[in-house]
């Protein structure tokens, strides 16, 4: 009996999955490449939740669909590797995930809990900051699929990652379910920094990743490691939006380190001193100069 659904093909269709005159052909997909989309589409539920709770005034749990949809952004890319199930369907999927998740959702909870005392200007805020996200998220899928990359960007961002511009946009929600006050002022702060964080999203600041980390945790290390981990997530627990608050203000305080690190290891002034350094060991008369000059 022929289904009225479309056949899902993870990496598309080919002319091998079609018989003649019959259209394309049915077949199973193991369920492990069904989990990560799966978790993506859970993101999403977690992000669209996250609106309706914030237009209830649940400013508090719409805050927190917000993180879950990122902390399921997280890892759904990693479980696909763990269980081999990367698709190219997944990884257009996570990208329009994306833009609901940490582009819309953090924008409208903004503009409904303090940048709608900003008035139109705070309504614009909202608006460059999701169109930012989406750009960085655009952006973002053309240099993944370059097949010339450089080697830095195994090991840094271009630009401040979407997931991370959720959570330092929300920053005056943070300090506002704290009990700074909500009026006019605070509004128009509210927007200019939410233009600020959504031209760090679409900048050209290298932001340090992590994901070119290959080696473990130093054995005398894993339990000093391990117990940060503990107390980070106690504070969390505890003292909610006073650690996230302060987890986006050092977010914020290690961009400009990141960026001269970069430029240390990868920028101009490096291939400078490389050069300058092989000229020096290819030049042998400038080792004789050297030799004579230490005589």
């Amino acid at each position: 009996m022929p289904t009225p659904f479309p056949p899902y093909d993870p990496h598309g269709l080919d002319e091998s999955d079609y018989h003649e005159g019959r259209g394309p052909r049915l077949r199973e997909i193991p369920f492990r490449m069904l989990v990560p989309n799966l978790i993506t589409v859970l993101a999403i539920c977690a992000g669209m939740t996250g609106i309706r709770l914030a237009f209830e005034n649940q400013i508090q749990m719409a805050v927190a669909m917000v993180l879950l949809a990122a902390f399921l952004d997280g890892i759904d890319g990693r479980v696909a590797r763990l269980l081999k199930a990367q698709s190219k369907f997944g990884a257009q999927m996570d990208s329009l995930a994306d833009i609901i998740n940490f582009g819309v959702a953090p924008a409208l909870v903004l503009y409904v809990f303090i940048l709608d005392q900003a008035r139109s200007f705070g309504w614009i805020a909202a608006i460059v900051f999701a169109v930012a996200a989406g750009l960085r998220l655009a952006r973002f899928n053309v240099i993944s699929e370059s097949t010339t990359r450089p080697e830095w960007e195994s090991y840094y961002f271009v630009g401040v990652p979407a997931p991370a511009g959720a959570l330092l946009v929300l920053l005056p929600v943070y300090l506002g379910i704290m009990g700074l006050p909500i009026d006019r002022t605070t509004g128009f702060a509210a927007a200019a920094y939410t233009i600020f964080i959504g031209f760090l999203l679409i900048s050209r600041v290298p932001v340090f990743s992590g994901k070119g980390i290959s080696g473990g945790v130093r054995r005398d290390l894993v339990l000093p490691f391990i117990l940060v981990a503990v107390v980070y997530v106690s504070l969390l627990m505890s003292f909610t939006w006073e650690t996230l608050t302060v987890t986006a203000l050092a977010y914020l305080a290690s961009l400009p380190f990141g960026a001269r690190a970069w430029a240390r290891k990868y920028g101009p002034k490096s291939h400078q001193s490389s050069a300058k350094t092989e000229a020096g060991e290819s030049d042998p008369t400038s080792s004789a100069d050297q030799d004579d000059s230490t005589k």
